[in-house]
């Protein structure tokens, strides 16, 4: 089992920056992908970015370029510094690591 605890969300203006992270705990050994999906309201989840244990990394089109994932894997850690924040990147914002999963970090996006 692997637990996973994501921080860093809250309400910022557009334009604005971010970085949410995600601790893992538990039988860690065997995860090779980290990353993050996002759910607005009335969509469906989507993947925002995620990060091989190797440091191979994977963007949405809709955050590349304004996004950055990194991992520590001696802290079992993902993040996601988010830049240029847009009201559509409003959303929950759920860790992952293979098929375990967060509870999820609200990101709203509103001057």
């Amino acid at each position: 089992q692997v637990q996973l605890v994501e921080s860093g969300g809250g309400l910022v203006p557009p334009g604005g920056s971010l970085r949410l992270s995600c601790a893992a705990s538990g039988s860690m050994y065997s995860i090779n992908v980290m990353g993050w999906h996002r759910q607005a309201p009335g969509k469906q989840r989507e993947l925002v970015a995620d990060i091989t244990r190797g440091g191979r990394t994977r963007y949405a089109n809709s955050v590349k370029g304004r996004s950055t994932i990194s991992r520590d894997n001696a802290k079992n850690t993902v993040y996601l510094q988010m830049n240029s924040l847009k009201p559509e990147d409003a959303a929950v914002y759920y860790c992952y690591a293979d098929d375990f999963w967060g509870q999820g970090t609200q990101v709203t996006v509103s001057s």
